[in-house]
């Protein structure tokens, strides 16, 4: 594949990626598509947990296909961690792997907690 491909991939998969974090974030803010935010969390509760047993705690498969896309472009990613690259791309700083992880499992769990939260009571409401 040319060159051009994978630049254009590595820009589809920062923004589809960034844009999947919001989601997860914030997605249970919004009535309209809490719904779909449990199912992402869950998705990727799935990834990091339970496909982790395999490939590693954390494991996502899209920071996986990116770092392939990366590669292809002859980047050397110093992390594993595409929300660690994505903090020092955006900040320009680096941060210890152990509070950037904390970070991410603290936003993820919490997140998860709050989208089964209005879930459940949506659900109560519409029954």
């Amino acid at each position: 594949m040319s060159i051009g491909f994978y630049k254009v991939a590595d820009i589809f998969f920062f923004s589809f990626h960034t844009l999947l974090i919001l989601f997860n974030t914030f997605g249970w803010i919004f009535k309209r598509v809490r719904f779909y935010n449990l199912i992402t969390l869950l998705l990727t509760v799935f990834s990091w947990f339970i496909l982790g047993i395999w490939y590693g705690w954390g494991y996502c498969f899209c920071t996986d296909w990116h770092w392939a896309v990366r590669e292809q472009l002859g980047y050397i990613d110093q992390t594993n961690s595409y929300i660690d690259l994505l903090v020092t791309k955006l900040t320009g700083m680096s941060f210890s792997k152990i509070l950037v992880d904390t970070f991410a499992v603290s936003i993820l769990v919490s997140s998860l907690i709050l989208s089964i939260l209005f879930n459940v009571r949506d659900y109560k409401k519409n029954s």
